[in-house]
């Protein structure tokens, strides 16, 4: 992806492809430019649905989905856990990025975050900077709604009921299928402000997301997959971030957080900064939510602060490799 695809004012289509990745099937969104300057690639939040992200991608650049969260039940059922999603992010790397000449910058959101900052440890010297939108790094013990989930994850039982009755929503006319998966959405994880704006505005949802939202629901695998990776996830939280490594790389690491996000609280963000304390790291107040990839807003104000943060680091990076080669010829 060129620099010159950084303008979220100026759209461009995303290509759709299916690849094999260390043998699992993987669906990509991506924007391909003739003369690269730098190759940014997005790795969304649970769920993994690429499609979910098409106008945020638009916007900027590539995005790679997670393992068996897709429309086809390409991998029969199987469940993925959090580690065999970063490793298979990294083999994409390795396979699909391994010899390009341009500069890689990794952009997470939610859970995605946590998974790019794991990329960045294990191919460090191809990745030039992360971003974290959102962040899912640690678990938010206030968060009754985290508890909830976990509860459910942790219950094989209780995981397949859920899968099957968020199922059974699909087999429901449109109409009444597109009214439920609505409610459900804004009453779980939006704020206040988003909610209010999609009961009052319904149209002003993009037609592609009330689609992928119905077809969503109908996906048993997806719905069991999810709550799996969850399941992990709250494991892999037990312990404490690695706030070493944050230390080391913290000229190249930035997060993103939101004023009113139970996934990434605001005592998430104190507790970064506390513990790293020259990071770069910014607070949302736009009224967006966690799910701001579900709004055109969203997708745009999100696009453009990347975009800006992407072309400061890669002119400040371009920079000091100008003064290296100064240097040694002095």
């Amino acid at each position: 992806m060129g620099s010159e695809y950084l303008d979220p004012n100026v759209v461009k289509l995303a290509n759709f492809r299916v690849c094999k990745v260390s043998s699992y099937t993987t669906e990509l969104l991506e924007i391909q430019a003739d003369n690269p300057t730098v190759h940014v690639l997005f790795v969304p939040g649970n769920p993994g649905v690429v499609s979910f992200y098409k106008e945020f991608v638009e916007s900027l650049y590539a995005a790679i989905g997670h393992i068996a969260h897709t429309k086809k039940n390409w991998e029969q059922g199987q469940l993925f856990s959090l580690q065999q999603q970063i490793n298979h992010k990294v083999d994409f790397l390795s396979q699909e990025l391994q010899e390009t000449k341009v500069p890689i910058v990794l952009v997470g959101h939610s859970i995605g975050a946590y998974i790019t900052m794991e990329m960045l440890k294990r191919k460090g010297d191809q990745v030039i900077y992360f971003i974290g939108l959102y962040p899912f790094i640690m678990v938010n013990p206030q968060s009754k709604k985290q508890a909830n989930i976990a509860k459910v994850s942790r219950s094989s039982i209780l995981s397949c009921l859920m899968s099957l009755m968020v199922a059974s929503i699909g087999l429901l006319p449109k109409w009444l299928s597109q009214y439920i998966v609505v409610q459900y959405i804004g009453n779980s994880s939006w704020s206040t402000s988003a909610v209010e704006t999609a009961r009052g505005h319904l149209l002003k949802w993009t037609k592609e997301v009330l689609i992928l939202l119905r077809w969503f629901v109908s996906q048993y695998h997806l719905f069991r997959n999810m709550l799996y990776m969850a399941m992990t996830e709250f494991k892999e939280f037990s312990q404490a971030p690695d706030w070493e490594f944050m230390k080391k790389n913290q000229r190249k690491m930035t997060f993103l957080f939101g004023d009113d996000d139970h996934w990434g609280p605001l005592q998430v963000y104190e507790e970064v900064a506390k513990q790293v304390p020259d990071m770069a790291l910014m607070i949302e107040r736009e009224g967006l939510s966690h799910s701001f990839c579900c709004t055109e807003a969203g997708s745009i104000w999100v696009a453009r602060h990347v975009a800006s943060l992407i072309k400061i680091q890669t002119s400040s990076s371009a920079s000091a490799a100008d003064d290296g080669k100064l240097s040694q010829i002095a």
